[in-house]
């Protein structure tokens, strides 16, 4: 693979991380729920990670020096940071539409970094993005995993449920 389309894989990657990192930041800005604000703070900083690690290679690989993987390199910390059950239950529109976004943007980052891991021909470049996927497949269980508590919540909130 010609070094202009890893270049142009890292730019996509640079980008879809910057827009996770403003969304998460947003969401975290807009909730008047402490926990999730701290959730959210949480996941902007993850992606916050990914963008740095990703421009990283991107200036050592533009300015073709050696290629390096950024050495904090680890395996997903599970994100056990706050009781998701209660997260917007007072104000759910919120909760359930970030939770419902969120599910889509890491969904969409796995598969990109699954295409990029395949694509490339770095060993460095591969190690980061299946590492990525990793992380991305972290965010998409934790946020699966409390999406249909909170849609139920957010359904009997609204009168949707029987009674």
């Amino acid at each position: 693979m010609a070094l202009n389309n890893e270049l142009e894989i890292l730019k996509q990657a640079i980008l879809n991380e910057l827009e996770g990192y403003n969304f998460y930041l947003l969401a975290a800005q807009q909730t008047k729920d402490a926990d999730a604000r701290e959730a959210f703070s949480h996941f902007a900083k993850e992606e916050e990670k990914h963008l740095n690690w990703l421009k990283e290679m991107y200036q050592s690989m533009s300015e073709d020096t050696e290629v390096i993987t950024p050495p904090s390199l680890t395996d997903p910390p599970s994100p056990h940071i706050f009781s998701w059950s209660n997260a917007g239950t007072e104000r759910g529109s919120l909760a359930v539409s970030v939770f419902g976004i969120a599910i889509n943007m890491e969904k969409a980052a796995v598969d990109f970094y699954k295409m990029a891991a395949g694509t490339t021909k770095l060993d460095a470049a591969k190690k980061l993005y299946l590492t990525l996927v990793k992380w991305e497949e972290e965010h998409l269980a934790s946020f699966e995993k409390h999406y249909d508590e909170l849609k139920e919540a957010w359904w009997q909130n609204q009168g949707f449920s029987p009674s």
